[in-house]
């Protein structure tokens, strides 16, 4: 048997690395003021429909949808920010008028093609922040954004920026993108002969040779902003730069998702290659009202928790976990187990890495079994020690060895 393609197990000698980041993420975090939110793995897959938007590739090719055994269609949570709305609805947060900052660590699922960093099970850290129209909202989810990267000693990011404006002028910018694709259809990949009319921005965004060469000369939504909407995004271009951050304005930058207004927002590490970004996020003043609530902004972003540690391996800048002392007690017979075990347990308590036996090797067998472990110390309780009630302490590193009464060990190696 074998993992599933597209997944992967992270197992205990891997492990630490994603301990390091999350912890940095966590202290940051708290730092900001974002609480963290679970929501569930799985959803109605109606929510995603209406908070992703069904014509997207990740509703139309990508959402791993079942039938559960009520007969419910159901959906394995292909991204956070529908599941952190829907929870933020469903037990009325809104109703203390107050803005509400989330983070978030976890699974995600998506039929998408295996590649570098990319997988089908795929775990994203993200922050949502609700209640909040300020442009100032947009310019502190960016910089935790920068901070993260900056604290774990990231290197060579890029930052791109855009706004795609709001229901008052995308309209007039949609139709405008329309005019220009008709008359080059027939040249469009077949997807996006199918967005043409759905949502033309998506093309913007193909991946298709074919499309990128026929966008580069598409209308960019910069010329077609409202007053409104371009206020915003001068205020933001100033926020970010009284904060040092140097952005890239990328007017063919669009979100996946439909549900994003005004600020889009990217940052690339290009060393990873054509699929570069590892973050993304942006304004999204309509989902809530989409989802049945009231009318209420909205801003967040997601980074690809292993796309983020494929660059931090590239740059060698995940620190080696920190190491215990390492004890290993050998012991032979019955009692001589129940007095290790004794001193096991107290050592653990000292904080100290202890091991016994568990396969029921020979003496001899337990100690070359400590050397191979790399321990500090070997602590050996055979028939003599018991019936002197004494340990034999050896320190491995430099051979020699010491007798200590059972009740000393603990401090005896603690203390060195």
């Amino acid at each position: 048997m074998q993992a599933l393609r597209g997944t992967q197990d992270i197992l205990p000698d891997q492990i630490y690395q994603w301990n390091y980041v999350e912890s940095v993420i966590r202290d940051l975090c708290g730092r900001y003021g974002y609480g963290e939110i679970r929501t569930p793995m799985f959803e109605e897959t109606k929510l995603f429909l209406r908070g992703i938007g069904d014509s997207t590739d990740v509703v139309t090719k990508e959402m791993y949808t079942f039938e559960d055994r009520g007969g419910r269609s159901v959906t394995l949570r292909p991204e956070n920010t529908a599941s952190a709305v829907r929870a933020y609805l469903e037990h009325k947060l809104y109703g203390d008028q107050q803005v509400h900052k989330m983070f978030y660590i976890g699974s995600m699922f998506r039929y998408d093609r295996p590649q570098a960093g990319r997988y089908r099970e795929f775990h994203q850290f993200g922050v949502e922040v609700l209640g909040a129209s300020s442009p100032a909202a947009d310019v502190e989810v960016i910089a935790l954004a920068c901070d993260l990267f900056k604290s774990l000693g990231l290197k060579d990011l890029d930052l791109h920026i855009n706004s795609i404006g709001d229901h008052v002028c995308r309209p007039v910018y949609r139709r405008k993108l329309i005019e220009y694709f008709e008359t080059k259809k027939d040249k469009l990949c077949d997807d996006c002969k199918e967005r043409l009319y759905k949502n033309p921005l998506r093309i913007l965004d193909c991946k298709e040779e074919s499309c990128k060469l026929i966008s580069a000369d598409a209308p960019v939504i910069t010329d077609y902003l409202c007053e409104e909407c371009h206020e915003k995004f001068e205020a933001v271009k100033s926020y970010l730069k009284a904060l040092d951050i140097s952005y890239t304005v990328d007017p063919r930058l669009v979100r996946g998702l439909d549900y994003y207004t005004n600020t889009a927002f990217e940052i690339q590490y290009p060393p990873l290659g054509a699929q570069s970004a590892i973050c993304g996020g942006g304004r999204y003043d309509g989902l809530v009202r989409e989802l049945g609530g009231p009318e209420i902004p909205g801003i967040g972003f997601a980074v690809g928790m292993e796309r983020l540690l494929l660059a931090l391996s590239m740059q060698n800048l995940i620190p080696l976990p920190e190491q215990r002392m390492k004890v290993y007690i050998a012991s032979l017979g019955q009692e001589a187990v129940a007095e290790g075990i004794k001193i096991q347990q107290e050592l653990r308590k000292k904080n100290i890495e202890a091991e016994m036996d568990l396969q029921g090797r020979s003496l001899k067998g337990q100690m070359k079994q400590a050397g191979k472990m790399n321990v500090a110390y070997t602590v050996i309780i055979g028939s003599e020690e018991l019936q002197k009630g004494v340990a034999v302490v050896k320190n491995m590193k430099e051979g020699n060895q010491e007798s200590i009464p059972f009740k000393d060990v603990t401090d005896f190696i603690s203390s060195k």
